[in-house]
């Protein structure tokens, strides 16, 4: 059985070290952690999985950022601990989260990831979206959650708005 939530305050901590033990280290030096600086995640997005028990699965977050001055949800990280990889919880957890941000009238996401992976959800390269170097250009993956959202859109990805210290 798996309980999903919406991230909360105190699943902070819990959450960065399930990012922490699933990417490399140093991986807030990543351009898109620079997209991310000063800026609050959206909350209704920020799903957490647990088991049974209450011990975390895996997690995701999204942001909102800008493309050519267009919004869009930023997606990443999510992670799935090693213990439950392999099991769905992951896929399960992009599909519900992916669902909730149509339902919220989002149009477009962007993530930073394998295309053969992030494909089986619809996700395609974007041409002529410009993540802040040094972001390989083949990684820069896309979904409309609309029809033709990413029609047209394009140019450099920055932040949405400033909205914390």
């Amino acid at each position: 059985m798996i309980r999903l939530d919406t991230e909360r305050g105190e699943d902070w901590w819990e959450v960065e070290a399930l990012y922490d033990l699933c990417f490399a280290p140093g991986r807030e030096a990543l351009s898109s952690y620079r997209l991310r600086d000063g800026v609050e995640p959206l909350a209704a997005l920020c799903l957490t999985a647990r088991d049974e028990a209450g011990i975390l699965m895996a997690a995701i977050r999204f942001w909102p950022v800008r493309v050519g001055g267009a919004p869009a949800l930023l997606l990443g990280p999510i992670a799935v601990h090693p213990t439950h990889q392999g099991e769905g919880v992951g896929a399960f957890l992009m599909r519900e989260a992916l669902e909730r941000a149509a339902g919220l009238g989002w149009a477009r996401v962007l993530l930073i990831g394998d295309a053969p992976y992030y494909g089986r959800f619809g996700f395609e390269r974007l041409d002529g979206v410009e993540m802040p170097p040094p972001t390989n250009p083949e990684r820069v993956l896309g979904l409309a959650l609309a029809p033709g959202a990413w029609s047209g859109v394009s140019g450099p990805v920055t932040r949405a708005a400033e909205v914390r210290g």
